[in-house]
């Protein structure tokens, strides 16, 4: 009876954990349509800010911004890490640090001197437990609605930090979201600005063409005030992607939680009817074992 008891407390306690996983599952979910809605309305705008750029880029030259030239020597890089506050989302985090611990390692084989700034509890924890080079950390802002002001400020200090010598490129590590099932850690330049790539149309005839943009003032004007909004723009864009991944990924690991809580029911009942039948044998076996004896 001491093992049936046992077995039936096992199986209560997973019901209710069960309970619990598929509650969380539910919540992902609701807090991913927010989130994947944010990141579908914003990705358009991303991408025609960055057309425009680059047609102004093209125009007025790649030595008409600081912002744009690399530096010869890189002493400094900085790593802007994003990551999750809370956990019970798989290896959502772990990829993310390992990618930017990669990143950070081959820089410093380089000879540079790697700090970081980071977005979440998780990443911001991972820097102090590993000693490095923590400038400012963000939290509670993934994984809820995220604010562009906070994307602005940290795009304003990482401008400002390249500008005085302090930082020689600069880095941003997010979670790009492919699909429910895949959220990609990806690694992207922001300082030294990359070269914009232009996005190309067809006319009628399909022949393509850049579409020309009439700048007043003038395009090294616009380019100069656009260079910096256009740091602030790619790191909210990774910081919806992140929280849209991180979400994705919750649903998932609590859906896998469920569906292991299933099979460890099936598994427990299989074992406790095993262990009930026994137990009902062996007292069949002595109450027949006791009536025999009493006819003897």
């Amino acid at each position: 009876m001491a093992q049936l008891k046992e077995i039936l407390l096992k199986i209560n306690g997973i019901k209710k954990t069960k309970q619990i996983t598929k509650a969380m599952n539910m919540v992902a979910a609701s807090k991913l349509r927010g989130a994947q809605t944010s990141s579908d309305a914003f990705r358009p705008y991303s991408q025609k800010f960055s057309e425009v750029l680059g047609s102004l880029a093209e125009s007025s030259g790649e030595q008409a911004n600081e912002l744009l030239v690399p530096r010869e020597r890189i002493r400094k890089v900085h790593i802007v890490l994003c990551a999750s506050d809370r956990g019970l989302c798989g290896g959502f985090n772990i990829n993310l640090i390992e990618k930017a611990e990669a990143l950070a390692k081959e820089k410093e084989a380089q000879g540079a001197e790697v700090s970081f700034s980071c977005f979440g509890k998780k990443g911001m924890e991972w820097a102090k437990k590993r000693k490095k080079q923590l400038v400012e950390s963000f939290l509670g802002v993934i994984g809820s609605k995220v604010s562009f002001t906070i994307a602005a400020a940290s795009g304003r200090n990482m401008v400002s930090g390249f500008l005085d010598q302090a930082y020689d490129e600069v880095y941003i590590v997010y979670a790009q979201f492919i699909s429910m099932a895949k959220q990609l850690p990806t690694i992207k330049q922001l300082l030294p600005i990359p070269p914009i790539e232009k996005i190309e149309a067809n006319d009628e005839n399909g022949k393509a063409y850049q579409p020309e943009h009439i700048c007043e003032p003038s395009s090294e004007a616009l380019v100069g005030e656009l260079l910096p909004k256009s740091v602030q723009v790619q790191i909210f864009s990774a910081l919806l992607e992140t929280s849209t991944s991180e979400h994705a990924a919750r649903m998932m690991a609590m859906d896998n939680a469920t569906k292991a809580c299933n099979d460890m029911l099936e598994s427990l009942s299989l074992i406790y009817n095993k262990a009930r039948q026994a137990a009902i044998t062996a007292d069949l076996m002595d109450i027949v074992g006791g009536a025999e004896a009493l006819k003897g």
